[in-house]
This record gives C-alpha cells, structure tokens and sequence, in this order.
C-alpha cells in the first residue's frame, strides 16, 4: 500500500525524533487523513528493526481496525491482549492491546519493563489518563507514539505532560486544499438555545444538563433541518440515549427516515448497515459514533451536544470529511447556543489556530447566520479582520521600539518586520517548550540581534533561533539590518535579501549616516 506524501513524511519524522532521542512523540492527523495506514507503516518498520510493539486504544473496534489495517497494508499478524485472550508465548511481534486489560496490575506484572520496544497509542487524546500512564511508567524505555485528530496546538497542553514533541501535524486546510478531504460548509442557525444553567463536570459540559437544555428545543431544531437536510445523508450527535431517541421519533414524525443506535442497540452492526445502504437518511446517536466509525458518504453533521473539548468536537465533525462519489462538500449545522462560557467549540475550533481569529470568525459567521459558507473563506476573512486590528493597535506599540536607543530588535518587532504569525501567536505545549529560555539560548539571540528578555520560554526561543538560521541559508537580512533601516523609516525591511539591505546601509553611511536624496523610507521597495 503506498503511503500519499504526507504520511510519509509524517512516517520519517516520527522516525527522526526518536533517532535524535526524542522517545515520546505525537502524529497529529485530522480524521479521514489515514492516521491507520500510518502507524501501520510504522510498526512495520519497527518489526523489520527487531522491535515488539504494542498499539494501545481504548475500544476493541479500535484494536480490530488497527489488526485489520496492519494485515491489509503489511502483511503482518497482530496478538492480542485483552479479556481472555493474552499474547504471551505468541511469535507475533505485533500486540494490540486494550488499555482496560493491560492496566491491571496482575497482567502488567507478567510482562518484564522491557517487553515492547515500541508503543503505540492510538486516539492519544486519551493518554493523559491514569489507566494510560500506568501501562506507559511499566515499559519506560520504550519509543511512544501517540496518534490523535486533535484539531490544533491549543488542544496539547494537556499532551504535552505526556509527549516531548510533535513529529508531525497535516492540518484540516491542507487536507482539504489537497483534495483529500471534503470540503466543510457552515451554516449557523439562528436557533438561540440557553445554555447558562449546565453545568461542567471533568472539564466538559454536563451531559444530563445539556439534555435537559436541548429538549424544549428539538422540535423547532427538526423544522430547522426540514429546510437543509432532507436530500442529506445527515448524522447528529446528542448528550443522552433517551434525547437521541426522542430527536429520532421527531424527525421520522416530520418525514425524515431515521434511525437512533446507542452502546445497548442489540441490532446495532444491522442499523448501521442499513444507513449506510441508505434505508434511513439520519443517523441519532448519543455520542457513540465519536471514534471507530466510518461512512464515508456522510455529508451533514449536526452537532447537539456542545463541548469544551476540541478533540471531541473533531471527531464529531470528522465522520463527515471523508470522499465519497458524488459528495461535494460536508454541511455543519452549527447553533448560537447561548453560554456565558466562552470556551464552547465552534466551526472556527476546526481550522484557526489563532484565538483571536477563531472568535472573529465565530461573530461573523453569527451575523451571517442562515447562510452556508465555507470555513476556510470564512477563516481568511476573519484573519484579515484581526491583522488589521492588530496593526493598529499596534503601530504605535512597533513604532516605540523602533526608536528606542538600544541596538538590539524586539521580537515583536522582528516578527512582524518578517511577517511570521506562526512566531506571533506560539503557543507553547510541551514541558520543556515552557520552561524558561536557557542561558546558552539568550546569549545566541543577543549575539544575532534579538533583545531576549521579551522572550519567556524555551519553546519561543528554539523557534526564533531556527527562524534565524533558515533566515541565513536563504540569504535574507538579519535583525541588525531591521533594527538600523526600521529606525530610519524603512517598512519591513524582514523581508528583504540581505544583500539589497547591505547595499542601502553602505550607501547611508557613505552619504554621513543620512538617507540619501531620491530616497522616501515609506515607499522603498527593497525585496
């Protein structure tokens, strides 16, 4: 099976970090993008290499596709260790195994600390847990990667107290842009729903609460989707079986052919199958279709169970993204839930890396409600939107820097000078990214130009100093040459060769450190 060019870069990179000595490692793919067939190929390597691997989830449908996938795209035979099946005196290298099983003391206890070379965790959001930790502190020497479709960095920092670094990361926009996922329409219903009296419970909205919210409001919500959804294959997600249940009964009394499956539906695989032949054109289920579920020919999905978590929202929304013939975009129904929490999830959380972004796309998408528009339109205009109120509030702010009396550039500056938003809006993750610029770090930035003191943590710094480094291979100017030009008026002189930049100073200095006459700094143009 051949991987597509980013699985196999995403492929050597998890291999780099752990060659560099980097044992804990995260993949980050959206849903639909083949995270499987990645660690498939991974694992497979690993065993070429005389490995034991261990691929660790959390549902036995889980472990099943990742068996299957392996077997399909390798060859190779996978044990397994859960309930009564043990892989101990099996000659498979390849163990998937269920993490309810593995963390029990008396199993783990079978298992020397340096039986698996190399672990797996597949849907790796879930790995902060203790039944996680537990089995990961066992085999502590083992190379880990953790696989997840968290959607963005601002979703790690719970990771990053598992994981050292990000090997790899596709984002949904890229994925689209490339034609490997569908593209996603939202359209925000002017249905304002009170949310105000749930309550949060382990870090997300109580589901009891939020059904009871939801209910005076199903009916209304059925009309809603009377008027967008009855030519779709729609899927809706809501907090609790009997709601789901509920919402199934309303929309078949409204016309609609739907069907409701949940963990207890005897007859689940037959339904599932049955939708997916198109017998029922909506699926309600209470949460139950987040992970291990695929049908690709979904293109409407309808979120009633909001949430603070992103990664779920992710997984919600990711059983739409896939192709499929025919399918030529996915349609988000997303609601003005009214909350005086400002963490709630949104179409924006899929795809804006930035806050300030996010929840300019999120008001504009508000004010357009009724309409469908595509995310990453709406992404670029709410981007243009923040830029220019960041450039004005802070022309001000770069305009002091630019005449204070020190020689040395502030990162604002520089970063803005460059045009680098990437640098602007880091965040850092993981530990070691937020611990405190080492000393080495400030001495090198100072000795390149940039005043260190406005840089905080480690992460900021490493980015900054690689940024400086590509800078010089490609021959662009440093920040001595932005600090001395920007002083004198000249606009982001970041993005100049070095060389154009070198020649202007020379021809300062030869005319007494003066701008030369036929020379206007706001209109030079050094690129």
């Amino acid at each position: 099976m051949e991987l597509r060019p980013y699985q196999e870069e995403a492929k050597q990179s998890i291999f780099s970090q752990w060659e560099a000595g980097v044992l804990k490692t995260l993949l980050v793919l959206p849903t639909g993008c083949g995270k499987t067939i990645v660690f498939a190929k991974v694992t497979e390597e690993c065993v070429r290499q005389g490995d034991r691997v261990l691929i660790l989830a959390h549902r036995g449908e889980l472990l099943e596709q990742a068996a299957d996938k392996i077997h399909q795209s390798t060859g190779l035979g996978c044990a397994t260790e859960k309930a009564e099946e043990s892989c101990l005196g099996s000659w498979f290298r390849i163990v998937v195994g269920s993490v309810q099983s593995m963390m029990r003391e008396k199993r783990l206890s079978q298992f020397p600390g340096d039986y698996f070379d190399t672990i797996i965790i597949d849907e790796a959001h879930h790995s902060i847990s203790d039944s996680y930790q537990r089995v990961l502190s066992h085999f502590p020497d083992a190379k880990i990667l953790g696989v997840t479709a968290t959607p963005d960095r601002g979703d790690m920092k719970n990771l990053g107290q598992v994981f050292d670094s990000l090997a790899y990361e596709y984002t949904l926009p890229k994925a689209i842009r490339s034609g490997y996922l569908s593209p996603i329409k939202a359209l925000t219903i002017p249905l304002k729903m009170d949310l105000t009296s749930v309550g949060v419970q382990g870090g997300d909205f109580k589901a009891g609460d939020i059904a009871t919210a939801l209910d005076p409001y199903l009916h209304q919500i059925a009309d809603e989707m009377m008027k967008y959804c009855l030519d779709r294959k729609s899927v809706v997600f809501l907090p609790l079986v009997k709601t789901s249940q509920k919402f199934r009964d309303i929309l078949n009394e409204k016309g609609f052919q739907a069907a409701e499956v949940n963990g207890e539906s005897k007859d689940r695989v037959e339904i599932l199958k049955a939708y997916e032949e198109g017998q029922y054109n909506v699926l309600c289920n209470s949460m139950l279709l987040t992970e291990g579920w695929d049908c690709p020919a979904v293109d409407c999905v309808i979120v009633l169970r909001p949430t603070k978590v992103r990664s779920l929202y992710s997984q919600m929304v990711g059983r739409g993204t896939r192709l499929a013939e025919g399918k030529t975009e996915l349609l988000l129904l997303d609601f003005l839930w009214h909350t005086e929490r400002h963490e709630l999830c949104h179409p924006a959380d899929l795809i804006c890396t930035d806050k300030e972004v996010a929840a300019q796309m999120t008001k504009n998408m508000e004010e357009q409600a009724g309409c469908p528009v595509d995310i990453e339109e709406a992404e670029r205009t709410a981007a243009e939107d923040v830029v220019a109120q960041r450039e004005e509030s802070l022309a001000k702010q770069l305009s002091e820097m630019k005449h204070r009396k020190r020689k040395l550039v502030d990162p604002l500056q520089f970063e803005m000078s460059i045009q680098a938003e990437d640098l602007s809006g880091y965040v850092p993750a993981f530990g070691w990214e937020m611990a405190p610029p080492s000393d080495k770090q400030k001495q090198t930035l100072e000795k390149l130009g940039i005043f260190p003191d406005e840089i905080d943590n480690a992460g900021k710094a490493t980015k900054i100093l690689e940024r400086l480094e590509k800078r010089r291979q490609e021959g662009l100017t440093t920040p001595k040459q932005i600090r001395f030009l920007e002083s004198r008026g000249f606009q982001h002189v970041g993005t100049w060769q070095f060389d154009t930049a070198r020649k202007l100073i020379d021809r300062i200095a030869a005319n007494g450190w003066r701008i030369p006459a036929g020379v206007n700094p706001q209109e030079y143009i050094g690129a």
